[in-house]
This record gives C-alpha cells, sequence and structure tokens, in this order.
C-alpha cells in the first residue's frame, strides 16, 4: 500500500480540498481514502483569480502572487491533513495538486492553444517537504488534446464494469461526464456549466456563495424561452472532445443572454431556477445524445450535495438510478481530490494519466511535472 494526497481547487473557487489515499498493489481493490480537510477560499485571493479570468492589466505579476497564494493554502490543508490523519510526511509518495485554472483555451490561436493553472509547485514542495506532482493538463494539450477532462480515467479505473453501462457526472463550476460503456469503452467530455452561473448569480442577489441545498431555485419554475435561448449556445452542439470553463460560461455570457425580450421582466428568482434547470437539461441530453443505454448515474462534486439538482436530475433521467457517489464508498466532495492522488501515481509509475479517446490527444502520455521535495535530494 502506498499513500498519495491529492489537492483539488476547482471552477467553482469556492476553496480546496485535500484527501489522503491509500492506493492498493491490487487493482481489484478499492482505493481508502484515509482523510479528508477542505479549506475555504480566502476572499482576497479569490478576487485575485477570478479577475485573472479575463485579461487587464499587469497580469504576469498578479499571477505571480496569485501562484504563491494557491500554494499556501494547499500548503495549509495537506499539513492539517498530515495532522489530522497522524501521518508523517515521509509516508507520502508524492502529492497531486491540479492549481487553480483561471484560462483554458486548448487548440486555439496557434493550433496548440493552451491551459494555465495557477500554483506554485516550487513553493508548495518546500512548504510541505514532499514531492509535488502539478501541471497535469498540459501536457495533454500539448499533444492535441483538450487537457479536459482528465477524471474518465479515475473513475474508469474504480467504477466502471463490464455488462452495465455507467456514467459519472462531476457537477463542480463547470459539469463534466464519464461515460464507462458496458463494453469496456471510456468517454467523456464537459457538458456544460454546473453550478458556477447560479453561484454567481445568487452572490449577486441574495450575497450567499451558493444556493444552499437548491431552495431558492426549487421556488420558482424555469422560463422555458431564457432556457431554450441558453441552450442555443453552439458550445452544447459541438460533438466531443470538448471541454470549457469560465473563458465561456462567464458573468458577460449570462448578462447577453439575459439581454433579450425574452428575458425582460422576469425575477431573479425564475432566472435562477432557469440557470439550474440548464444544467440539468445540459446533462439529460448529452447522455441522451451519447450514453443512451446509461443505467447507472453517480453524481459528485459540490452539485450533489443541492437537493434541487438532484431531483430534477432525478425525474428527468427516469431510466437511470441517480445516486451521490457516497454510494460507491467515496463521498462526492472527496471525489476529484482523490482523482489528482492517483494521478499523481500514475505520474511516479510512468503510467498514462490522460484518456486520449477523451480528451482527443494523440496518445496516452504521462501527465505532470514534479519537484521533488527538499528530503528528495541524493546524497550519493
Amino acid at each position: 500500500m502506498t499513500l498519495y494526497l491529492g489537492l483539488m481547487s476547482g471552477t467553482s473557487m469556492d476553496g480546496v480540498d485535500a484527501v489522503l489515499a491509500r492506493f492498493p498493489r491490487d487493482t481489484s481493490q478499492a482505493i481508502a481514502v484515509l482523510g479528508h480537510e477542505h479549506r475555504d477560499m480566502p476572499t482576497g485571493l479569490r478576487a485575485a483569480l477570478m479577475a485573472l479570468n479575463a485579461p487587464g492589466a499587469d497580469e504576469l505579476h498578479r499571477a505571480a502572487l496569485a501562484s504563491n497564494g494557491v500554494a499556501r493554502l494547499y500548503a495549509d490543508a495537506a499539513v492539517a491533513l498530515l495532522a489530522q490523519t497522524g501521518t508523517a510526511k515521509a509516508e507520502v509518495r508524492a502529492i497531486g495538486a491540479h492549481g487553480q485554472t483561471v484560462r483554458h483555451r486548448p487548440g486555439e490561436f496557434d493550433g496548440t492553444g493552451y491551459t494555465l493553472q495557477l500554483l506554485n509547485g516550487a513553493l508548495l514542495a518546500e512548504l510541505c517537504g514532499i514531492d509535488v506532482v502539478c501541471d497535469l493538463r498540459s501536457r495533454d494539450v500539448a499533444s492535441g488534446g483538450q487537457g479536459a477532462p482528465l477524471v474518465p480515467a479515475f473513475h474508469a479505473a474504480l467504477w466502471a464494469r463490464r455488462g452495465e453501462a455507467r456514467a459519472v457526472l462531476n457537477l463542480g463550476g463547470i459539469a463534466n461526464l464519464s461515460l464507462l460503456g458496458a463494453d469496456g469503452q471510456v468517454g467523456g467530455f464537459d457538458c456544460g456549466p454546473g453550478n458556477a452561473l447560479m453561484d454567481l448569480w445568487c452572490e449577486r442577489h441574495l450575497g450567499q456563495p451558493f444556493d444552499t441545498d437548491g431552495a431558492w431555485a426549487s421556488g420558482a419554475k424555469p422560463h422555458a424561452a431564457l432556457l431554450a435561448r441558453l441552450l442555443s449556445d453552439p458550445y452544447f452542439d459541438r460533438a466531443p472532445p470538448k471541454s470549457t470553463g469560465r473563458d465561456l460560461f462567464h458573468v458577460a455570457w449570462l448578462e447577453q443572454m439575459l439581454d433579450d425580450p425574452a428575458a425582460q421582466g422576469l425575477s431573479a428568482q425564475v432566472v435562477q431556477a432557469t440557470l439550474a434547470e440548464l444544467t440539468v437539461q445540459a446533462t439529460a441530453s448529452a447522455l441522451a445524445l451519447h450514453a443512451p443505454r446509461t443505467q447507472r448515474l453517480w453524481v459528485c462534486g459540490g452539485g450533489a450535495l443541492n437537493g434541487h439538482l438532484m431531483r430534477r436530475l432525478a425525474d428527468k433521467l427516469p431510466t437511470m438510478q441517480v445516486q451521490p457517489t457516497a454510494a460507491l464508498g467515496l463521498p462526492p466532495l472527496q471525489v476529484e481530490a482523490a482523482a489528482f492522488a492517483w494521478l499523481a501515481r500514475a505520474f511516479v509509475q510512468r503510467q498514462p494519466g490522460n484518456r486520449p479517446e477523451v480528451t482527443g490527444a494523440t496518445g496516452p502520455r504521462v501527465l505532470g511535472a514534479l519537484h521533488l521535495g527538499p528530503s528528495s535530494l541524493s546524497t550519493a
């Protein structure tokens, strides 16, 4: 058994999740999550990261300092997790750290494009004293892929079963699907916005970071004409491989969609209900088109804790069993961090971390860049 630590901060920018995972040598055995820590994103750091999602002055300086801030936040979560579990840093083979995505433009501009996750991996290695594997998306983009989603490889390794069509829906700021076919085939893509637009709207109108349990959205009916306008964005009709983020689904996109006669006079609560239905409808349409025989859908990410979204997904997908990933032994808020611990393990073992059939890369690639911890220095 080997210990790896995974660190994840997603598109919602609400905080960082850290998990300590034990991986068995026998792949037929389940991984064991030994502990989980969460740290809220400090207000100032979140504001800095949100601002870096769009062009602005002095970006290099601001991005460098934000990268340091992300490293310190990650280190705080990691050190607390080691203390919580009574684990010495020498027991951890490596940390898999995602970083904070601020731009995601694969394939654009020069034919290669880029994906940018802010994190000073060197500083994180110094603060934790453990090897750090980070920058886990760039190699896939360099080989012609989208660099996202990466979690289908992890989901397939854990939960794919021959003879049963399954899917995993990660409802973070962006919603992504992993399609685990009954024949062993694996697919996946970002199907649209998850919580990002709902959180933005809730913060604007209620002064709260998110709609707890979807209570606000559940108190109104979605507006059919606005929903149709939202779904008219060309992204929803694009064929996979595809990925997205705040580069597309941001405040200006939403305001443009609301600047329409059909949306005039709508209450803020009706808009929130419509944004929730957008997430549900985009997911249901993607499954109907790409995996219509799916029997079970497991949901992870913060959206799995939104009772309204979960009920609407179950209503919209009556032929599927819809459950949070806790039913598989891994709570929804631990799945992505566990995935990046798994990706760090794949890097250490020089195993591919991507699925080319998901990302569109030209082939399997070992993902990540390594920053050695101080104790890894050779004494020879």
